[in-house]
């Protein structure tokens, strides 16, 4: 029990100090070196944990959007908007991270891995609506939207520091995303017809 409480420590010290880092200078230009040092770490004890700075950012990820991940898990099926509602409140409650994670100074590496993960999130949760639904379009292309305009509007609230609070975003959300996602997993309508048949030409 006692060396599990110092791994606890030692792997929370240093998803800090890659945070405050990431903060101060973007995740590019951060060292093993200046993580070591601000988290008060020695090289040998990075490296049983992790295999590079990749792999401490990726777990930073993991136990952020684990959280996600089971809060989702939860949800019926049926409930499409939740999920954005949820990552909007985890978000806020954990703006330092994301303001780190999301924001300019995160770059191109952790930009792509957050929208993997919560695509895999989003998968996971729409495979079963949208196979009952009967759409024809495939499944990753709508999680796909989901994805790209949930991050959107999450990366735009980053960027303006939180500028609403979570029931604002997920409000803003419904309004541009909602209707669209309802509209595939609705079944289709049947077309109206006049009961008279066309005429020859």
């Amino acid at each position: 029990m006692p060396d599990d409480r110092r791994v606890r420590r030692t792997r929370r010290a240093l998803h800090e100090a890659l945070i405050e880092l990431v903060l101060e200078k973007g995740y590019e230009a951060v060292s093993v070196r200046e993580i070591l040092d601000r988290a008060d770490v020695v090289r040998s004890t990075f490296y049983a944990h992790y295999q590079d700075k990749d792999a401490l950012l990726f777990s930073c990820f993991e136990e952020m959007l684990g959280q996600l991940r089971d809060a989702v898990g939860t949800l019926s099926p049926t409930d499409t908007a939740r999920p954005a509602e949820l990552l909007y409140e985890h978000a806020y409650e954990h703006r330092t991270v994301y303001r780190a994670l999301c924001g300019r100074q995160g770059g191109n590496l952790v930009a792509g891995h957050l929208q993997r993960m919560v695509g895999q999130v989003l998968t996971e949760h729409l495979s079963q609506p949208l196979a009952e639904s009967g759409s024809d379009l495939p499944v990753d292309l709508v999680v796909d939207h989901y994805t790209n305009t949930t991050l959107g509007l999450l990366g735009w609230w980053v960027m303006h520091d939180f500028c609403h609070d979570p029931a604002w975003l997920a409000g803003t959300w419904r309004k541009l995303v909602l209707p669209g996602l309802r509209a595939v997993l609705e079944a289709p309508a049947a077309v109206p017809t006049s009961g008279v048949a066309p005429q020859a030409s």
